[in-house]
């Protein structure tokens, strides 16, 4: 069998998968080797950098552990965007708006392992230091494996914060530093565990604190058991789980990197779920009647951006003529295959304070070079682009786009470089700001505006590295920060939509795409929901 596109001579998605199919017939001995018919392989396409997700920010790493090993004091219902009780039954605001109270649930276990077998359950101190440990430089965790917690410094989480008290065994008190109405929204993203005091403790006490993130021990429903990298991350069930029976068990993440051989292990029955399938090759699930593919509008935003502390993407004619240069409508559909929706801003349309009139840009490849003539930029100038090596839902194919890019830049003259590492090399040279310019995108984590605008474009954001623009202005920090001051929808659009402004005007980056979100598995996997504010979690998944 062969499939052919005659005009260009390359191979469909649907030949390449016969071929992967092919492949994996003759050498079918993982598989599902000790894997009980109550189990689940999920294929994953990526190694953690840690078990500890305050640590990265990276959607790799919090899928593989934020739902599974730990839990949040709140969590966010995906259905209704409701904050609901978690590890706290209850919350309370006081009068002043900067002070929170949380009742703590009882009787929640820490998970008993191999290497560690708590003698209490959860109470106040594990909370205490779980956002002590992030926020206090001078903590006794702070600075274990890294002293990096990019999410929480995107946001100013430890300036926000004054302080938190230990009320009883079972209530604390967060005193902030100024009313803030997104906070409760952040206790709730897959960033804001709660780890073991005790095992911190203990493993303090021998002189090896830095297992507590390799080695990981939480209250999640699923607890830690081994680690190859590039191959799996083999969980087992936490019995003694505060939400109820777990169902699944063992919960095998098979690393595998391409989106092809994922869909071909989820075809052949190798895998039961698969993470990302490719835009491309969606057509080809939709066609098997035991495969479910689920769709949801994604609270994402993929975009290219530009490192403005490098000349000359410096200067704002630069970057606008960049984006002129770009026919965003063609990016989409070679890229998204119709999935996604062209991006003016940052929030996607079902965010509460979407901008329907926001400014976009237009292609025009005449003024964009006009515009690069004045700045001084010669033809025949060179500039790189790098392109994610993985994929993600806000962008799924990061080097076809550049490579589009390529082209659209050589039509004004303009040389382009495509540039990819392995996925952690690429995260840290990003963050060592080498790059022109890159290709990525972000997902957001909860229902609330200031969860795109702090971690992408603040200037605080800049040293945490989730803003790979390198961007600082002032005048836009200041307007976000009076949004947080109101809780009022309507008071606080006012603000955003003026922070629009500013990114239309200097235009850091260029927003593409907002991405629908798609979860490939098959038909026996009972109550396996897409949570449109990413991670994935088995809570709830039976099998048949």
């Amino acid at each position: 069998m062969m499939i052919r596109n005659d005009k260009s001579g390359a191979y469909t998605p649907l030949f390449c998968l016969v071929i992967v199919l092919f492949s994996l017939a003759g050498c079918s001995e993982y598989r599902r080797t000790g894997v009980s018919e109550s189990g689940v392989v999920y294929c994953s396409e990526g190694d953690p950098s840690t078990f500890n997700p305050q640590l990265d920010a990276s959607g790799t790493t919090v899928d593989a552990t934020s739902h599974q090993l730990y839990d949040r004091l709140l969590e966010i219902n995906p259905k209704s965007n409701d904050l609901v009780p978690a590890l706290a039954t209850s919350w309370l605001v006081r009068d002043d708006g900067k002070t929170y109270v949380f009742q703590l649930r009882r009787d929640v276990q820490f998970h008993t392992t191999a290497y560690f077998t708590p003698q209490r359950s959860l109470n106040a101190d594990d909370v205490i230091f779980s956002i002590d440990r992030w926020r206090l430089v001078g903590h006794p965790y702070h600075q274990v494996n890294g002293g990096e917690y990019p999410y929480f410094a995107s946001l100013g989480l430890a300036q926000l914060i004054k302080e938190v008290r230990r009320i009883n065994g079972y209530r604390i008190e967060i005193e902030l530093n100024r009313p803030d109405s997104s906070f409760l929204a952040n206790m709730a993203t897959n960033f804001a565990v709660v780890q073991s005091a005790e095992y911190a403790e203990h493993l303090l006490a021998a002189g090896t604190p830095e297992l507590i993130d390799t080695q990981p021990v939480g209250t999640g429903p699923y607890k830690f058991e081994s680690f190859r990298k590039g191959s799996y991350i083999r969980y087992r069930r936490h019995e003694q789980y505060w939400g109820g029976d777990v169902a699944i068990d063992p919960l095998i993440y098979s690393i595998t990197p391409r989106s092809s051989m994922r869909i071909a292990k989820l075809i052949t029955g190798e895998c039961d779920a698969i993470a990302y399938p490719a835009h491309s090759e969606l057509q080809i699930l939709e066609q098997r009647q035991n495969i479910v593919l689920d769709e949801k509008p994604g609270l994402n935003v993929g975009f290219w951006a530009f490192n403005t502390i490098k000349p000359p993407f410096d200067d704002a004619r630069v970057r606008r003529a960049l984006a002129l240069a770009i026919d965003k409508d063609t990016l989409i559909n070679a890229v998204y295959f119709g999935s996604a929706e062209r991006a003016k801003g940052l929030l996607p349309p079902t965010s509460w304070a979407y901008q329907s009139s926001q400014r976009d840009i237009s292609y025009n490849p005449v003024l964009a070079r006009q515009l690069l003539d004045e700045a001084g930029i010669p033809k025949g100038f060179s500039m790189d682009v790098w392109a994610m090596p993985v994929e993600r839902a806000y962008n799924p194919n990061a080097r076809r786009m550049a490579e589009l890019i390529q082209g659209y830049l050589q039509a004004i003259d303009i040389n382009v470089n495509i540039v990819s590492f392995e996925w952690s090399t690429f995260r840290r040279k990003l963050q060592e700001g080498t790059h022109d310019s890159v290709l990525i995108g972000w997902s957001a984590d909860s229902g609330d505006p200031d969860n795109f605008y702090r971690p992408l474009l603040s200037c605080s954001a800049i040293f945490s590295g989730t803003n790979r623009a390198n961007w600082c202005n002032e005048e836009f920090d200041k307007l976000i920060d009076q949004a947080l001051q109101y809780t009022d929808f309507e008071q606080r659009k006012l603000f955003y939509h003026m922070a629009n402004n500013i990114i239309s005007d200097d235009m850091p980056l260029v927003p593409i795409a907002h991405a629908f979100r798609y979860q490939a598995y098959q038909s026996q996997l009972q109550n396996f929901e897409l949570n449109p504010y990413g991670g994935v979690s088995f809570v709830g998944v039976s099998k048949k």
